[in-house]
């Protein structure tokens, strides 16, 4: 007997101006002005995706002691877009990324709660934490935070936004016939909450929400990173886009849920997809090209090279060879905050393979930065695209996909128009929404209040 299909989840990323998006196009809309974001929304919740996702920059980057060129500059915070997208919208879930590094668990959790319950259920919170001093600087704490101690604050934070969230049962309050007021019990709310990172007691004064705590996403691709979500999230955001990296990716973190007392259908794995879409293949390929030129100018191209080499490469041609030199392996590096940084462990390996294969295809920085950083996950006809997302989902690479468009905000509305009908007449993914909240859509049980994964963990070991 064949097993039964699964059922594909969607999301939809919207970006900020960087080289995923064009934002030189002339569809490209505002990132401040509300109705880019309303816009959105409505596309993703008609298309009946499972949420929409928003990031967040605690601070502008920098590239050689001056802010990168691609960056967001005022785009409003994310709670505010998502709690004035909650009274636009009905169903689609309201994803935010919030960081542990430097906020503290009752603001967090206030916020969440808040949020939860202004949108009847839709919250849910993409945990990420920053370790570097360079956005440390913007908050009194500075950039004290060692690297390998920010998952130990980032797990503690939960835990004690956790306790929060658990403070209210959901009972405490009850109205008084006689009276007509309402009466709550005095221990309410009340919490204490101390570890290495947080020493906090009180009460919470923002009810149990809808779904008594939101969902909680994590985007860590490090052992850390993956250990935490294993033990912690509800859902990953992931950048293992290619059907190989995809299974492996999929295989390891759903094996390491049995130590922490869970089941492979309790986290989701759901990764980051760019698309091109045309009336043939052969035309959305030419799109496609496109498409990355038009995201790497050639300055782009010396601007993300020189986070690899960490050095200044100005004087270089983006349409020569690339620098016969090995990166700068020292500490500080030219690009301060950009996450890229990170993404390359070993840069004089990486700045070796670019180099071999520079010379063997003959292509030049600009060519190279476009097809090592910039090809789009899926490309070619409706029809192709989404038979090719659900053989991703069928062959386990994934859960589903967050999609990132190259144009906002209305670079979604020909994949909610022309693939999603094809994956629903497929009856791989919904034709209307069967629940009401984010848990409801991603069939994830409402936690009970108390109900600690840490104590399930420690069972399990």
């Amino acid at each position: 007997m064949s097993k039964p299909l699964k059922q594909i989840h969607l999301a939809a990323h919207f970006p900020g101006v960087n080289n995923t998006t064009v934002w030189s196009d002339p569809a490209a809309g505002s990132h401040i002005e509300f109705e880019s974001f309303a816009h959105f929304a409505r596309t993703a919740e008609r298309a009946k995706f499972d949420f929409l996702f928003l990031a967040e920059g605690l601070r502008l980057r920098e590239q050689g002691g001056k802010i990168y060129d691609l960056d967001v500059v005022g785009r409003p915070d994310t709670f505010t877009v998502l709690t004035a997208l909650a009274a636009v919208t009905d169903r689609i879930g309201l994803t935010g990324t919030i960081n542990s590094t430097f906020n503290e668990p009752y603001e967090v959790a206030r916020q969440f709660a808040s949020l939860d319950h202004l949108s009847a259920g839709r919250a849910a919170w993409n945990v990420v934490t920053s370790w570097d001093a360079f956005t440390g600087e913007n908050f009194r704490r500075g950039g004290f935070l060692a690297q390998e101690d920010r998952y130990t604050r980032a797990k503690q934070f939960l835990t004690a936004a956790h306790t929060l969230f658990d403070s209210w049962r959901g009972d405490e309050i009850v109205a008084d016939k006689e009276t007509g007021r309402f009466l709550r019990d005095a221990d309410a709310g009340s919490f204490h909450h101390r570890d290495e990172h947080f020493d906090i007691a009180g009460q919470f004064n923002v009810p149990r929400s809808p779904q008594g705590r939101p969902v909680i996403f994590q985007a860590g691709d490090s052992e850390e990173g993956r250990e935490f979500a294993a033990a912690t999230a509800d859902a990953i955001f992931s950048r293992h886009s290619t059907l190989d990296a995809g299974k492996t990716f999929y295989t390891d973190v759903k094996g390491r849920l049995g130590r922490y007392g869970r089941t492979a259908d309790e986290l989701l794995i759901l990764p980051s997809a760019t698309f091109v879409l045309g009336d043939t293949d052969a035309e959305a390929h030419e799109r496609a090209r496109e498409v990355r030129r038009s995201q790497v100018s050639g300055q782009t191209a010396i601007k993300f090279l020189e986070q690899v080499w960490n050095r200044d490469l100005s004087a270089y041609d983006p349409d020569g060879p690339l620098p016969d030199i090995d990166p700068d392996t020292g500490e500080h590096t030219v690009a301060r905050g950009r996450a890229s940084v990170r993404m390359f462990r070993d840069p004089t390996a990486t700045a070796r393979e670019w180099r071999e294969r520079a010379e063997a295809e003959g292509l030049s920085i600009r060519d190279l930065v476009i097809e090592a950083g910039n090809r789009q996950t899926f490309v070619g006809t409706a029809a192709t695209v989404a038979e090719t997302i659900n053989s991703f989902v069928q062959a386990d690479a994934s859960d589903g996909f967050i999609l990132v468009p190259h144009v906002t905000p209305g670079g979604l509305d020909e994949f909610a128009d022309t693939v999603v009908p094809l994956l629903q007449e497929r009856g791989v993914f919904r034709s209307e929404y069967e629940g009401t909240t984010l848990r409801d859509h991603l069939k994830i049980a409402v936690p009970e209040p108390g109900a600690d994964r840490e104590t399930a963990a420690r069972t399990a070991s």
